[in-house]
């Protein structure tokens, strides 16, 4: 687990390679490896026969952080809080065996990981982008709970501290360094170790800040007045953007203010304290079981088909320069694929090009890439206006307008040239595939593959299957989107799939509330409260009010004879017909925009659906907004739409924004608890009727198991 190698200049190289894993992480077993190590380490430091100790890894990663499952599994606070403490004993050690530590960084360093190399006096990292460091924690609801904030803090000062560890963002080496995170770079791994035995020589032992009697931290603590107002205001800022719903970033500053004025070790109990609360909370649990389990279970291909090789894509075809053509395009090039862009004019097809040149450069500035990097990205797209180009494409994707007519215009366009191997894949949001297919040569080589906005952004794909698709085009699909690091989930074809099929009940629930007399701001603003990304009518403005009201059709044709038209189709048609506001495209909707995209209510929308409730049940508003979402979801479970609940979480949180501190859809039903959101189901049914009636495969579940998941 723990390689011991000393040098002729008595530098010890504690190399890290754990047993039977792929990575390196940090628990318990790895710190009480450490025991012995360290009372070798003193021994030999009482002999003066020990200068330095520099800690690496044998893996490609550094340290990718601790135990997640360990965690998941923890029930007793007790037990969290000594955990903790226990891992920040061996941090603790690990910067006070008498002489330099230096930790040498060829790899990944998150979350534990990165907390040990803040434990070491000195940070040297390999300088390659595809390197990652930084406390991702946040991200799963959790901190860094074994004195990570307090070293970060005593380092950086209370506000950046704070900035890097509220964010989650994994940083660069060129980031790290010039946040201060670390404190030098190397090219490669030789000279990286070459570095910290320099370092080590050149210094003696290096006590840290904190141990020091005139140590301070970097701008002040929190009994200095600029102090206090800067924590006012990352406070306001904090309940202005997530509305409490997640505790972490607070629990966060909480730490940095209380830890800043009192000694090390007494902080280090302040964050462990504050840890053990989140990690046995339900939103910590929700997260990771959204982002660890449901995504680990996707990434291991759950639900790729069976008996097929593994699909590496080499060259991929795109038609269409806009923005999501051109997104697409970007993602192919950032993992190593070359593009061929089509559009109707190569001088159309070149804004592609430029639009990738912007991002790449954006990338470049931030220290993400290489300068290298970028143009070797760029050399590997071609634009062009001649579909002859895609004869050595491995797969095509169409990303035109959402017309029939222009879609299958291409797609045959395309086909022409595509060899027997390759497949064809539409980016439609709103036409069946089964009847884009039909426009196919090779309906068993067609496939819906419905990227979301921005691409590069958002890492959900739906992977659509026709009638016609081949399973073995499906597993393709599958690993084309691996390839390019998005989550693939498996949908039926059928009205809206899953994402946008959901998402509408909840732009539709809005628009009923609306109808209703409720105040606009008041159905934004309590959206927004119970965890959404946004309000359902900036959603309905960013979909479009005619898309809207074209899904509610296509649900219309589904249902048949069964179908009861939703109370917001009225008023959506009022808005598209007789007041001309078709959504944020058109700069007038519920919202009107600026130049910049920035949108107010439209300042009439009171006027034609005036405000006439004077009393709010705010919580029963929320449960309406929430559980149209929810019961749409577990409909689509028990349809085929969808296949698991895996793929139903992570699809609602990255598909259109459910709240992630919930776990996404399903989640949401197990942390309300089966049998209270069935009787909640039964009184919103009684009040509003039977788009709130709760699928029998709820009462099943609860019969069966009492939970849902």
């Amino acid at each position: 687990m723990i390689k011991y190698k000393k040098d002729i200049n008595n530098i010890v190289t504690l190399t890290l390679d754990m047993t039977g894993r792929s990575v390196n992480i940090i628990n318990h077993q790895v710190a009480n490896a450490f025991v012995p190590v360290m009372k070798k380490l003193l021994a030999e430091k009482k002999k003066n026969q020990l200068k330095g100790v520099i800690i690496n890894s044998s893996k490609k990663t550094f340290l990718a952080g601790g135990d997640l499952d360990y965690l998941y599994r923890m029930e007793n606070a007790e037990q969290c809080f000594q955990y903790a403490l226990e891992m920040e004993e061996f941090f603790r050690n690990l910067e006070r065996p008498g002489v330099p530590v230096v930790a040498a960084i060829n790899g990944t360093a998150l979350g534990s990981g990165f907390e040990l190399a803040l434990a070491c006096h000195y940070r040297i990292a390999i300088d390659n982008p595809k390197i990652k460091l930084g406390h991702p924690e946040v991200t799963l609801g959790i901190m860094p709970g074994s004195g990570g904030v307090i070293r970060l803090m005593w380092l950086l000062g209370v506000e950046k501290a704070f900035t890097i560890l509220s964010s989650g963002r994994r940083y660069s080496p060129k980031e790290a360094k010039a946040l201060g995170m670390i404190d030098e770079i190397a090219k490669d791994e030789r000279i990286m170790l070459e570095k910290a035995k320099d370092w080590i020589l050149q210094n003696e032992e290096d006590r840290r800040p904190w141990d020091e009697a005139a140590g301070k931290i970097p701008d002040g603590t929190a009994r200095e007045p600029s102090v206090v107002r800067t924590i006012q205001k990352l406070t306001a800022q904090l309940y202005k953007e997530t509305y409490n719903n997640y505790p972490a970033p607070l629990a966060i500053l909480n730490t940095l203010a209380e830890g800043s004025v009192v000694d090390f070790d007494t902080a280090v109990r302040i964050q462990a304290r504050y840890y053990t609360e989140l990690v046995m909370g339900k939103e910590a649990r929700n997260m990771i079981k959204a982002f660890w389990y449901d995504f680990n279970a996707i990434k291991t291909g759950a639900t790729r088909p069976k008996g097929f090789g593994k699909f590496r894509p080499k060259k991929i075809g795109v038609i269409g320069a806009g923005v999501m053509g051109s997104g697409i395009a970007l993602t192919c090039l950032r993992y190593g694929m070359n593009v061929v862009l089509k559009d109707i004019t190569k001088a159309v097809a070149e804004r592609g090009k430029d639009y990738a040149a912007q991002k790449l450069e954006a990338l470049l500035e931030k220290g993400k890439i290489t300068e290298a990097y970028k143009d070797d990205a760029l050399g590997r797209l071609l634009t062009t206006d001649n579909p002859k180009e895609f004869e050595t494409c491995d797969l095509v994707i169409e990303a035109v307008f959402e017309n029939h007519l222009v879609k299958a215009k291409v797609i045959r366009e395309a086909e022409a040239y595509m060899d027997e191997y390759s497949f064809f894949a539409s980016n439609t949001i709103s036409i069946p595939i089964t009847k884009l297919a039909t426009e196919s040569s090779r309906a068993a080589n067609f496939v819906g593959l419905h990227f979301f906005h921005p691409v590069e952004e958002v890492p959900l794909v739906e992977l659509v299957q026709g009638k016609e698709t081949s399973d073995e085009t499906l597993a393709r699909a599958f690993d084309f989107l691996k390839a390019i690091r998005r989550i693939p989930i498996v949908v039926k074809d059928n009205w809206g799939f899953y994402a946008a099929r959901v998402q509408n009940t909840f732009i539709l629930e809005g628009i009923t509330l609306l109808q209703e007399g409720y105040p606009p701001a008041l159905i934004e603003n309590l959206a927004r409260q119970a965890g959404m990304r946004k309000g359902s009518l900036a959603m309905a403005d960013d979909l479009s009010l005619p898309i809207v009201l074209q899904y509610e059709k296509q649900a219309a044709e589904h249902y048949g004879a069964k179908y009861i038209q939703h109370p917001a189709a009225t008023l959506l048609q009022i808005m598209i017909h007789e007041h001309n506001r078709n959504g944020a495209m058109k700069k007038a909707g519920f919202y009107d925009y600026d130049l910049e995209g920035n949108r107010k209510l439209w300042p009439k929308l009171t006027k034609h659906f005036p405000t006439t409730k004077k009393d709010f049940d705010l919580k029963m508003i929320m449960d309406r907004l929430m559980f149209c979402q929810v019961i749409e979801a577990v409909w689509c479970l028990q349809e085929g739409i969808i296949s698991t609940v895996y793929e139903g979480n992570l699809g609602s949180i990255h598909g259109w924004g459910f709240p992630a501190c919930k776990g996404g859809a399903f989640q949401y039903i197990d942390d309300y608890g089966l049998a209270a959101f069935l009787e909640k189901c039964k009184l919103l049914e009684e009040e509003h009727g039977p788009r709130f009636k709760a699928p029998r495969m709820l009462k099943k579940r609860l019969k069966e198991k009492g939970s849902f998941a």
